[in-house]
Order: structure tokens, then sequence, then C-alpha cells
């Protein structure tokens, strides 16, 4: 009986397309193993350490943001302030942030915030008593437990910048 390739054989001989059969010695060494499994551990290994790199850096920005949030707010109700609620500023004071934010995700127990009040230490002029720098220092910690802090200063004239630099300093 002639076979051929493309017909199925339902006999006792065998077809044979040209190839001889490997018997036991199919399958992969164990030094193919091995190798398959470092590469994947490895593999494995670099992923988690990308992951958490990249979940750090994003509770990093989120805190920055959340603190450029707080400050913004803070710095927005001083502008609202005279001149005489100004100079009746504390020179140092911890600044109670519970009212500026919801307590959604418990940000004000995260976050501490120190409202500095002095006179701007550049200005050598006579009317140095008119302008006040006011310097926001706002510290967290992070997930991991490492501090940051962020720092943000603005200047407060008596009558206004415009004012201040217009009359009051070119004057001088």
């Amino acid at each position: 009986m002639e076979c051929y390739p493309w017909t199925m054989n339902f006999g006792h001989e065998r077809a044979t397309t040209g190839r001889r059969l490997r018997g036991s010695r199919s399958g992969f060494t164990i030094v193919e193993v091995a190798v398959a499994s470092f590469v994947m551990v490895f593999s494995l290994a670099s992923t988690i350490v990308a992951l958490q790199t990249g979940f750090r850096s994003l509770d990093v920005a989120r805190g920055t943001t959340l603190a450029s949030q707080i400050a913004q707010s803070e710095i927005e109700r001083i502008r609202l302030l005279n001149w005489t609620q100004i100079t009746a500023l504390p020179s140092s004071e911890a600044i109670d942030i519970s009212g500026l934010f919801s307590e959604v995700g418990g940000i004000t127990q995260h976050f501490t915030v120190v409202r500095t009040v002095g006179t701007d230490g550049t200005d050598t002029r006579t009317n140095a008593d008119q302008i006040r720098q006011i310097t926001l220092t706002i510290t967290w910690k992070t997930s991991d437990g490492m501090p940051h802090s962020r720092v943000f200063r603005t200047i407060y004239s008596k009558n206004g910048l415009y004012d201040y630099f217009h009359t009051i300093a070119r004057a001088q």
C-alpha cells in the first residue's frame, strides 16, 4: 500500500514525511528552563520596581499640587485684609486649614501650614515699615513617610505694590 503525506494511513505501515521521530529526546533541558525562569523573574521584578517608583512620584506630585492649592487659598485670603489687619498678624503662626477644604481625603490631617510675617529684609530704605513679606511654609509626609515642604512668599505693601513702587521707592 502506497502512502502519501496528504492521505491518512489506517494500516500498520507508518507514513513517513522525511522526518525522524525524536522519541524521548523532545522537551527542554534544565538549563533552558532555568534561563527562561530567570528572564521571567527579572522582568516581573523590574516591572514592580517601576510601578513603585511611579506611584511614589505620583504621591509627591499630588502632595505638591495640594500644597500649592492651600497656599493659593491662604494668599487670596490675606489679599482681602487691609494694612491694619496685616500689621496685627503675629510674626509666626500655624494656620488652621480645616475651613479651606472639605474632609474628603483628610487633607487637613496631612498638611501643616505656618505663616511668617516680617519686614522685607532686602529693603533698607527709610520706608521699609510700609512693606511686609509674608511667607507660607507647607509641610506634609507622603505615603512612604518621607517629609516634604514647599515655601511660598509674597509681598504686601501699605497702599499696594503699584503705589509703593511709583511713589515711595522712586523717591529714595
